[in-house]
């Protein structure tokens, strides 16, 4: 926990402590930015979509802010490090393994995967549990448009999320202090919700490597770790699955993670945030419950606990 009133949270605080001593091991040097974290793809690349209900009226920030500040531990622990490596990612083609409690289990095509599914764009907040938080318009479709495609069967009552494990181009992997896959999940009911999205862009844009290319999980009242990324496997299951921040360090983070300003992290406090900006941080922000969307998805958890099931 920061001492002496200081409010800014370092790397080592918001990491379990031998993650954060092999730190030095997974970053090989200062190189420059990827290309990656500023350019602009064509025009021709640019993703139509629809204006959704759902946005905030907050102002987005910038792309270069969204694309050069992120936690992909797969690409490193460093908050520069997704934009230095995630270049090297190959994202086409790309495959997702739907299995589980499903009537039309299989390995689809991404194209195939999204087809049909109507594109939105979603301006959301985004508030990450080491209490930072942006801005994001994210172009993307909802969870549960692909979950009724493939058909949820009756035993079902959570859906778990595997990211892509390739060490030769992700570099973070060497790491054996996360067992990989990253791995997430959600219980049924808060993966049926209209706000839960598989954004596969931004900005009008493709997805950025570092931002979870092709295609990531966007859950806007919950802390950013919940939201994974690089989806290769979505699966239906009975039981709550096991998830990668819960397995490595229990005592600080559960399964539910949803933004909650009057239960703090055992290190640190969640009663505000810093908002990501000009000049890194653009100033301090009380945190709102359920990140700002506790009228539309208060009601999931009637009758819960939420310092419990934190």
């Amino acid at each position: 926990m920061p001492r002496n009133n200081d409010t800014t949270l370092r790397w080592s605080d918001v990491t379990p402590r031998p993650l954060w001593l092999n730190r030095r091991q997974l970053v090989t040097g200062a190189a420059a930015l990827a290309a990656t974290a500023t350019v602009a793809l064509p025009a021709s690349a640019r993703i139509e979509a629809t204006a959704s209900r759902y946005s905030t009226d907050a102002e987005p920030n910038s792309l270069s802010d969204i694309t050069a500040y992120n936690n992909f531990y797969e690409f490193g622990t460093g908050k520069e490090d997704p934009a230095r490596y995630a270049s090297g990612l190959t994202i086409d083609p790309w495959s997702v393994v739907v299995d589980g409690l499903v009537e039309k289990p299989g390995t689809y095509d991404l194209a195939d995967l999204v087809k049909d599914q109507p594109l939105e764009e979603r301006i959301y907040r985004f508030r990450c549990v080491e209490a930072w938080s942006m801005v994001i318009p994210w172009i993307g479709f909802e969870l549960a448009g692909l979950l009724n495609r493939v058909g949820v069967q009756s035993g079902a009552k959570f859906v778990a999320f595997e990211t892509l494990v390739r060490p030769e181009e992700m570099p973070g992997q060497s790491s054996r202090f996360i067992e990989w896959p990253y791995r997430e999940g959600l219980r049924l009911d808060e993966a049926m919700h209209p706000l839960t999205i598989m954004a596969t862009g931004l900005y009008g844009e493709p997805m950025p490597n570092q931002n979870g290319a092709p295609m990531r999980l966007v859950v806007p009242w919950k802390y950013g770790f919940k939201s994974i990324k690089s989806i290769v496997r979505i699966s239906l299951v009975a039981e709550m699955p096991p998830t990668t921040w819960n397995m490595l360090q229990p005592s600080e983070y559960g399964f539910y993670a949803n933004v909650n300003p009057t239960v703090d992290h055992p290190r640190w406090s969640q009663a505000s945030e810093r908002r990501v900006g000009s000049g890194l941080f653009a100033g301090r922000e009380d945190t709102l419950m359920f990140n700002g969307y506790e009228a539309e998805v208060a009601s999931l958890y009637a009758g819960q606990d939420l310092a419990v099931d934190y």
